[in-house]
Formats: C-alpha cells, structure tokens, sequence
C-alpha cells in the first residue's frame, strides 16, 4: 500500500513540495533512496597446505585438529589484527586462541617440532639418502625403508622396532612404556588395545616419524595433563603444527617478585621429585634445560613446557635394549640429530641427574638478589650444594629438601596464585 501511494504521488503530484513531503513519509521510497547497510562478509584466510605441512604427510604428526584450523576455531594472534594475516612460516611456536563455541576463547601454543628450516633440511636428506634425488614424495621414500617395512609386519611396537631412535624417551624402552605409546595415542580412535591392528599404515608412519623428530606430542598424549601429570594439555595435530595450553615460559618470571620466585622454584623442585617418583613407577630425567623447558599457566601452576629433552626408565620393568642396540642406526635416526652423535648410556643416569642441571641452569636466575640477608646466603648455599656434580645422590637430595624448607615460608596466599587460592588459606600444607 505504502509503495502505491508513492507512485500514485510521484506521478499526480504537480507540487515539488508535496512531492518531497510525500516521499519523505513514504518508507518504501526512503529505504530505496538510503545507501543500503553492506553485508557482514566473513573474512577468509588462506593456510595453504605447506604452511600448516599437510603437503608433507604422511610424513607428518597428524590431522586431528585440521578442521579447527580450516573453520577458523583456531586463530593466530594476528588474525585479530586488521591484516589478518599469517605469521612467518619459519617461527618455531605462536601464540593462538582456541574455542568450542565460537563464544569463549582461550588461549593455545602452536608449536614445530623442529624449525623449518630443520624440517626442510631433513626432507631433503631423505630424498638425498634413500632415492638419490634432490625432491620426492617423503612418504614414498620412507615407506620402502627396512625400518618401516618392519612396522608395517609388526603387531606389537617392540623395543627393536624403535632402537637407534635419536628421542631420549625412547633410549631405554621398557615393553610397558610402549604399550602405552600404542594404547594412548591420540591422533588414531581410541582403540584401548596394546596390539598396532587399529592402526593403519598412514597411522604408523605418521607415528614413527613423530617419535624420530620429536617424541614431545607423544609424551604429552600417554601422560596427560587430566591424570595429573605435569604437562599442558595436547589438542590435537595438523600436518607439521601441534595444538597445546598455552603457558609462559618461565623466563618471563625472572624479575619476577620474591614470593612468586619462591613459589616457582618450590614447584619446580616438587616437579622433578614427582617426575622421580611416581606411582607408575617411571623414572624421567632431562638430557638438558633451558629457560624454555618449563612454563607458567595463567592460574600461577607450573608445568613441563618442552617434553622433548625427557628421557624415561622403567624402574618396574627395567630396560630391554640388548647389547649394541642403541649403536643401530638409520634415516629415521638422523632426521634431526647428527649420526655420529652418541646416545647416553641408560646405566649412566642417576638421581641427581635433573636436579644438578636445574639447580645450575635455572634457579640461580629465578632466586638471584630475591631476598633479604641472612635469607639469600642460605638460599644461595644450598643451590651451590646442589648444583655440585660430584656430589652423590644423598648430597644433593638434602641440599634441594633444605632449600625448599627454605622456600615454603617466602611464598604468599593470595589470587595471584590462583591454583591453590584460596585452599592454602585453610591448610597448613601450605
């Protein structure tokens, strides 16, 4: 009706006037006369299947998180930039948001098992090595491989079928750890079944080849943050790209106040003693530690941030490497190591062995000039006992409980540190 009288006026009208009176009261005419409001159009964004290394599977960790990728669950902080677009291909980790519901985000760490430039190089040495060409499908090449060969036969992952494998986890297996590789591994259906039969043949390669580069997504997935353990959770794997919580690195929090340096290096000694001793009976050591290894959620908890330097002994089962089995060496072995690199000797680890390393790399700068004499000089001289390498085992394990003696009474009961606020104001455990 509204429509008709306006034509009806637009023609009848002789009066320029009512006309613009007419029109102006009209609100069909004014709606085709306003600049119509532009369409909410979803920005797109362009991975491309080498940035995330999809182009490289099944010589790749996995795809069961690519769908969060490509429906835009999972966003770079860049993306919420007005660019939007990627990161640099060649960082080893980013910074990401995750959601379930598009409503609620939280923060994630995308990670590289190696950097790229290792992976490129790597790729290329299998090409070099096995098909004597400069490029090739990696998949092809590694599959025709006497090591993989052998997997494809296998039933059950073995101690020989990964033996001369650079990974620390995996230089003295126990029968059980593998089993528990094989049961919890994430990137296939949950099949609860210690036997390889639900595992295919992409499913295996992809496998091997996580635990020849960097066993770090594995541990996080067969020792998972929800049964306890001190790891962020994994999320899942796209191509080259691995999904975890994100944390801080704890070098972030060496200028941090005295309580929550105290706080952090009483978690970290409480972690290694776990990491020593813990009810599956699983003795894990550190080859090395940087400022990296370890990082902070955002509630103050403290956690192992880079798995990829742990190695693992099997104090219920022992080691079932046999002799010279550790020398065996193959592609998979030198994918991100050099050959010639030796392995340590499983009989060589001791006790001590994560907490000498910790006490000389990382907690003289997290405790360094925190405190008030005659405080700090304590502090101090129990890190020095400590850090001694020629000290026994007994040595060091009185050195590091009468630092965190030390420790406990600095520490604060406040919101800052969220994951035991406010239970500490309640409890003498605290």
């Amino acid at each position: 009706m509204g429509r008709w009288i306006c034509c009806l006026c637009s023609k009848a009208s002789n009066s320029l006037m009512l006309l613009l009176v007419l029109v102006l009261s009209c609100n069909p005419c004014t709606a085709a006369t306003s600049s119509p409001s532009a369409p909410h159009v979803k920005p797109s964004y362009s991975f491309g299947r080498t940035f995330l290394g999809l182009d490289k599977c099944n010589a790749c960790i996995g795809t069961s998180i690519c769908k969060k990728f490509f429906k835009e669950e999972i966003r770079f902080d860049t993306w919420l930039s007005s660019h939007l677009k990627l990161p640099p291909s060649y960082l080893l980790s980013y910074s990401g948001n995750y959601t379930d519901d598009v409503k609620s985000w939280r923060l994630v760490d995308i990670t590289r098992l190696t950097s790229k430039y290792q992976h490129d190089r790597a790729d290329k040495h299998i090409c070099t090595s096995l098909l004597k060409t400069k490029t090739c499908s990696l998949e092809h090449a590694l599959r025709r491989t006497h090591r993989f060969q052998k997997w494809l036969r296998a039933k059950r992952l073995t101690p020989d079928l990964v033996q001369g494998l650079s990974s620390p986890m995996l230089r003295c297996p126990s029968q059980r750890l593998l089993d528990r590789i094989v049961r919890r591994y994430a990137e296939v259906p949950d099949a609860g079944s210690i036997y390889m039969d639900h595992l295919t043949d992409r499913d295996k390669l992809r496998l091997l080849y996580t635990l020849s580069v960097n066993s770090h997504p594995i541990l996080l997935q067969i020792f998972p943050n929800v049964e306890g353990w001190p790891f962020p959770r994994y999320l899942g794997s796209c191509g080259r790209l691995v999904v975890s919580a994100s944390t801080r690195p704890l070098h972030d929090f060496y200028d941090a106040a005295p309580e929550v340096a105290a706080d952090l290096a009483l978690q970290l000694l409480t972690v290694l003693r776990s990491m020593g001793t813990n009810d599956l009976n699983y003795f894990f050591y550190f080859t090395h530690v940087d400022a990296g290894t370890f990082g902070v959620f955002s509630n103050g908890h403290l956690f192992i941030r880079d798995a990829s330097t742990l190695g693992i002994i099997d104090k219920e089962e022992g080691t079932q490497l046999i002799d010279g089995q550790q020398e065996y060496k193959d592609i998979f072995s030198c994918l991100t190591v050099d050959c010639q690199s030796e392995f340590v000797s499983c009989d060589s680890i001791r006790e001590k062995h994560s907490l000498v390393m910790v006490c000389q790399e990382l907690l003289p700068k997290l405790l360094k000039g925190k405190f008030q004499q005659p405080v700090q000089e304590k502090i101090d001289s129990s890190l020095q006992q400590c850090a001694n390498s020629l000290a026994d085992d007994q040595g060091v394990s009185q050195a590091v409980a009468k630092l965190a003696e030390l420790l406990k009474p600095l520490r604060s009961c406040d919101s800052r540190f969220a994951y035991r606020y406010p239970d500490c104001k309640y409890s003498d455990k605290y």
